[in-house]
């Protein structure tokens, strides 16, 4: 029988912690959604996997056959999909995270170019 110990962490972890005015920029908010979700499928591989042991350590072999035998085929077909899932969602995590630090670049550059030139107009003779 499988312990509840396996299912001890909870379904949904816990959202990084991120400033209110990050949640307030769509690639922000994004980027903790996709990690909240990546943690969800990294835990849902890690519980099948550990569904998939107990599976075939506890139904004797003479019983893994038929539809039994393919029930335990798709299942680690399925914990495999997911764990490349996880992978995927990782580096689309890093490439919003690459994203976010290009994007607050430009908007630093962006707020110098305006401070110099509105420097320069408030310099300008008005004729």
């Amino acid at each position: 029988m499988l312990e509840r110990s396996i299912f001890a962490q909870p379904m949904y972890p816990s959202q990084p912690n991120r400033s209110a005015t990050d949640k307030e920029r769509p690639l922000d908010r994004a980027l903790e959604k996709s990690e909240t979700v990546k943690e969800t499928v990294e835990q849902s591989a890690q519980e099948l996997l550990v569904i998939n042991a107990v599976l075939k350590q506890e139904i004797p072999e003479h019983v893994q056959t038929g539809d039994v035998a393919q029930a335990l085929q798709k299942s680690d077909e399925l914990e495999g999909l997911i764990q490349d899932s996880a992978e995927e969602l990782a580096q689309v995590n890093e490439a919003l995270v690459q994203e976010i630090g290009e994007r607050e670049d430009l908007e630093r550059e962006l707020a110098r170019t305006k401070a110099a030139l509105a420097e320069a107009q408030s310099q300008t003779p008005t004729p």
